[in-house]
């Protein structure tokens, strides 16, 4: 019998979660006699802080998310002063101003894909809302020195309980970010060399190319995150943030001309000739041979042999097609990309100072998204001010507080994930209170009072919460339990136990997260076609606009990195069988890259007229791809091309470089036919549910 996740994870922990978890009593307990021993007045959101610091306690990492809570506390307290010295007679007025505050700081969030970044917009959003609610829920001593005591409380706990934290992941067990771009660096190389091999494979299935190419997205989003905290490790830190970007941007690189040498055998054999069907064969070959290799050198080497086997086959070509010739030079291409790859891997541990800096993996930002979640958290914030006010209970404090961190936290999750998370919190939150209320306070309020008791007490319940935190699928369980049991008992150097306050707190942060899901459910995140039709029109976008950037492969690269990886999550959510809109989402990267390709071609051949009928030519392909995304294929394509080649031909091209650029439009017009084909039969009802075609649109 297969156990569920929390209960394998508590019953049979392995070593890395009991690490973490030992880890992470050690920073709480530090940060609670630290915050104790300077009498701050709430010491219990040091602990906070610090369990917040735990998810993901790779020491790079709790140092950017240490920097990034300390720095949201700060602008978030600053802004809490701006609007209580404005509006402290107006207490309706200041709940406004602080329900823009966190509704903008909500939408902000969802501009960036950084955890830790989204961590600095809670921090804000959460300390503006604790520094103006403590100052109007005691209005009698409100005033300017009081407003900044608050303030600067609030900022004290917050950065104790990250510093306390950053220093225990340095100095016990270290575990760094490099070791973990190092694991996920690999198995993205084997997962796109694996890929390479099935585009090339015949008898390769949709499904095994989409699942590979699912795989090798998510992994790529989760390295870009992670290659910002490790420039916090060491000198050798910048240098590996810069690998490992150049490795995202690469392998995306290789995942659009994989495009351009999969899809061009199986949808148009009758064009392969024998001598470019034995090149791709020895591709496959050389693929699986890189993958096999137990060192980098053995890759590197295989991946030279491969370069070099390329360009024999080329020489020994008689007669062959202008798209042949196009395509083996592409091949070329993507065996120079691939040793790219190879040596920013290598980079991640030696130092290699000759690799060009690649641009980020950018989250793709949609101001529709962020209007719509900056308006559900502010909503969420609005239901507990309306609470309040009407009931002036410190409960309600609760209520208006953690569900906002939780929603600014949460934001950017799909409708079905946020549903999986907030169950599995709510359900932490449930198992928090009775412990807290029986198992802490209880024992706590017979104890000698102690400092060393009261570590003793907590210690126990806080040692499962984090072991459930160091699994990613118990993750929910521990954030839900940790949070609630430390707000519920509240430890301090002057705590009262009062089980009726201690009760209420417990029954508004219950209230809260149950409000949160309900709001979340109410307000959906956008999914499903309405968004993938977006994601679509933003890449065609991106198409005009490849001329004016200094360093276009990188720049497109880093805009449809996260872009293709919402695709494919919708995709999957929607159940779609042929995945048609993904297809969508690679097409427009293998356009991008062609066009990227063409414009290297021509640019010792650039003329007023190549120029103006370039830009012509550009929207036109923009264009195309909208159209062939709606099912319509562009016949102004082929003739703005046909127009395109003549004016290259005009400046004295070689016939050999007319020819690589004649079957590079060739195969571009062939893609969009296919494109818009599939995209029609996709779309008519009478094809609904047929997935014979879906082979054809195969990334």
């Amino acid at each position: 019998m297969t156990l569920h996740p929390l209960l394998s994870q508590l019953l049979m922990p392995n070593r890395r979660a009991v690490i973490f978890a030992l880890k992470g009593v050690v920073s709480m307990a530090l940060a609670l006699i630290v915050a104790m021993y300077l009498q701050l007045d709430r010491p219990y959101w040091a602990l906070v802080s610090a369990v917040f610091l735990q998810i993901r306690p790779e020491s790079g990492l709790v140092i950017e998310k240490a920097l990034c809570q300390i720095f949201g506390s700060i602008v978030g307290g600053g802004v809490g002063i701006l609007i209580l010295a404005l509006f402290m007679p107006y207490p309706l007025l200041a709940l406004g101003c602080l329900t823009l505050w966190i509704g903008l700081n909500a939408a902000a969030s969802s501009m960036v894909h950084n955890t830790n970044f989204i961590y600095a917009f809670a921090m804000s959003g959460m300390t503006a809302g604790l520094v103006v609610i403590l100052v109007m829920a005691n209005p009698s001593a409100a005033d300017s020195q009081a407003v900044f005591d608050i303030a600067q409380s609030r900022i004290s706990e917050i950065a104790v309980g990250a510093v306390c934290a950053m220093l225990v992941s340095q100095l016990l067990w270290p575990v760094t970010v490099k070791d973990s771009l190092r694991n996920h660096s690999r198995n993205v190389i084997n997962h796109t060399l694996e890929y390479l091999s099935l585009e090339l494979d015949p008898a390769s299935t949709h499904e095994q190319r989409h699942q590979h190419a699912d795989e090798i997205l998510e992994t790529l989003v989760v390295l870009n995150d992670d290659s910002s905290a490790v420039s916090y490790e060491g000198l050798e830190g910048p240098g590996r943030s810069r690998a490992a970007n150049l490795l995202c941007n690469k392998v995306l690189s290789l995942l659009a001309v994989a495009q351009i040498m999969g899809r061009f055998p199986r949808n148009h054999p009758e064009l392969v000739s024998p001598a470019f069907s034995e090149l791709l064969a020895d591709m496959r070959a050389h693929f699986i041979k890189i993958a096999e290799a137990d060192s980098y050198d053995g890759s590197y080497q295989q991946a030279q042999a491969l370069r070099r086997a390329l360009l024999a086959h080329k020489a020994a070509y008689v007669n062959e097609a202008a798209i042949v010739i196009r395509l083996t030079h592409t091949a070329v291409e993507l065996v120079a990309d691939l040793v790219m790859v190879l040596r920013a891997y290598n980079a991640l541990e030696n130092r290699d100072q000759t690799l060009l800096k690649a641009s980020k993996l950018k989250t793709h930002q949609d101001p529709l998204i962020g209007a719509i979640n900056g308006f559900r958290t502010a909503f969420v914030f609005m239901i507990g001010s309306v609470v309040w006010l009407h009931t002036g209970s410190q409960a309600a404090i609760m209520l208006m507080i953690m569900p906002v961190v939780f929603a600014v936290m949460f934001a950017r999750f799909s409708l079905v994930l946020l549903t999986y998370i907030l169950r599995r919190l709510l359900l932490g939150v449930v198992v928090a209170i009775p412990v807290a209320l029986i198992f802490g306070l209880g024992l706590l309020s017979r104890s000698s009072g102690d400092f060393e008791m009261l570590i003793l007490v907590l210690a126990g319940p806080y040692f499962i919460g984090l072991l459930a935190l160091a699994d990613r699928p118990t993750l929910p369980y521990g954030l839900g339990f940790c949070i609630p049991f430390t707000l519920i008992v509240q430890p301090s150097n002057h705590m009262t136990f009062n089980m009726e306050t201690a009760t209420s707190n417990a029954l508004g942060l219950f209230v809260g997260i149950s409000i949160l899901y309900w709001v979340f459910k109410l307000i959906a995140p956008l999914d499903g076609p309405f968004m993938q039709r977006r994601l679509v029109k933003a890449t065609a976008r991106d198409l005009t606009s490849i001329d004016y950037k200094r360093r276009p492969e990188n720049w497109f690269n880093g805009r449809m990195g996260e872009r293709l990886l919402r695709l494919a999550n919708y995709d999957r959510g929607s159940g779609s069988p042929n995945r048609y809109m993904t297809d969508l989402g690679f097409t427009g990267l293998n356009i991008g890259h062609m066009s990227i390709r063409l414009r290297r071609r021509i640019k010792d051949h650039r003329s007023v007229a190549v120029d103006e009928k370039l830009g012509e030519w550009q929207q036109v392909l923009a264009d195309t791809y909208l159209m062939s995304a709606g099912g319509h294929m562009n016949a102004q394509f082929r003739d703005v091309s046909k127009d395109l080649l003549a004016a290259i031909h005009a400046t004295r091209s070689s016939d050999t470089q007319i020819a690589n650029i004649e079957g590079m439009f060739e195969r571009m017009a062939l893609t969009f036919e296919r494109t818009a084909k599939t995209v029609s039969e996709a779309k008519s009802p009478t094809s609904a549910g047929d997935q014979t075609a879906a082979p054809a649109t195969a990334p």
